[in-house]
């Protein structure tokens, strides 16, 4: 199978759980080399946030002294013990979609997940939208369900991190990929920090899940 590159959709959105603050150490910091200290003085070295994650990344792409730099750094830093689709645990990376109705599909499935593991009937979360640019040439495995059945298995990790870890370890900017919870619905994985550009805050919504339903309830408040 030839690889097939394209570029990501523009503007692409991205929700964030409204308990993380939207303004960070990284958004103010004058150069990359205040990041460690000023991590240190703030208590960021934790189970979230270590030195030895930041180390990972490097340091030309750290991002620092711009507009939601921290919205962009958090999305490597903070991760889950399993990691995601398309990253170990070791490192994170940008998570976007299409259109908002993919991008609130993705995290009404796990929310969804959180209230079957806790026991819950309904679970409710309060998201932020970002829109974002995304600059690169990203490998684009859409329509490829059937050839990468094992990349795209709703169950395991196990093919698609294998997948996604070669790409960045390569250079890759990222991945384009058929989203899995949305119908026809388009997301990106972006490896490379300095080609997430021009990310914007926008609206806020509620978006409430049942256990036991598919059905997703989605309200935009007001400010």
């Amino acid at each position: 199978m030839n690889d097939v590159y394209a570029p990501a959709p523009s503007p692409a959105f991205r929700l964030i759980p409204s308990r993380f603050p939207p303004i960070g150490l990284f958004d103010t910091l004058a150069t990359a080399a205040d990041l460690e200290p000023v991590m240190e003085l703030a208590g960021w070295t934790n189970d979230r946030l270590v030195s030895a994650r930041i180390n990972r990344l490097p340091r030309d792409e750290w991002v620092d002294g711009r507009a939601n730099a921290s919205i962009i750094m958090a999305a490597f830093l903070h991760v889950g013990p399993g990691g995601m689709r398309f990253n170990t645990a070791d490192l994170g990376a940008w998570y976007a979609a299409a259109t908002l109705t993919t991008a609130m599909a993705e995290v009404a499935h796990h929310l969804r997940r959180e209230a079957v593991a806790c026991g819950i009937a309904t679970a409710h979360r309060t998201y932020r939208r970002y829109t974002s640019v995304l600059a690169g040439s990203y490998l684009d495995i859409r329509g490829q369900q059937s050839a990468r059945a094992a990349v795209y298995d709703p169950t395991s990790f196990a093919a698609s991190q294998a997948l996604g870890e070669v790409v960045r370890a390569s250079g890759g900017a990222g991945i384009l990929y058929d989203g899995l919870r949305h119908a026809r619905g388009v997301a990106v994985v972006a490896y490379r920090t300095r080609n997430i550009l021009a990310v914007t805050q926008t609206d806020h919504f509620e978006i409430s899940v049942q256990a036991a339903a598919n059905r997703i309830e989605v309200r935009k408040l007001t400010a």
